[in-house]
């Protein structure tokens, strides 16, 4: 590893613990098909005093029917704007998670200014959902300028926690013998 790409990956680092699933949800993905992924995104101001913003998204996650040469890299939509943060996840993923053909599709609404404390507002989303009893949506938490990445590492760790199941999938449908 040459001295540039360790820091790029401490920077990663960083960044990626910069976030938090204060949420999370425990059902598998498809193993076939598309699956929504929803959450709400809980952003810290940018500057001290800022309020707090709400931003309520669906990750669409797809995986090809059919393998070709042009759908065998992951494609990421919707996840950063021009960034300097998304240039290095970009670099990262590319170099240590195998996404294989997935194209992973960021939806997000309008965000709202809601109050100061992320704390009080992760609180009021956590009795909304219990009162709800929805258990498919995550709060996710993360500085503004790295809401993209939030989101990614959601679908990232959604992705990597239904492999077993999807293999098991495979297996018994007789796709891996």
């Amino acid at each position: 590893m040459y001295p540039s790409d360790f820091e790029d990956e401490l920077r990663f680092r960083r960044i990626w613990n910069a976030v938090e699933i204060v949420r999370p949800v425990s059902y598998s993905l498809f193993t076939f098909g598309s699956s929504d992924l929803a959450y709400y995104l809980v952003c810290e101001g940018e500057n001290a005093g800022d309020l707090v913003s709400v931003r309520k998204g669906s990750v669409k996650i797809d995986r090809p029917v059919i393998l070709t040469p042009d759908n065998v890299n992951p494609e990421f939509h919707n996840f950063f704007d021009e960034s300097e943060y998304g240039s290095v996840v970009n670099f990262i993923l590319a170099r240590t998670m195998a996404f294989g053909n997935l194209r992973l599709t960021n939806t997000t609404q309008q965000s709202k200014l809601v109050s100061d404390s992320v704390e009080e507002i992760v609180a009021k989303l956590n009795r909304q959902l219990d009162d709800e009893e929805e258990e498919h949506v995550a709060v996710v938490t993360a500085p503004a300028e790295l809401a993209g990445v939030a989101i990614l590492k959601y679908a990232t760790e959604r992705v990597v926690s239904s492999a077993p199941d999807n293999v098991q999938e495979l297996r018994e449908r007789g796709f891996l013998g």
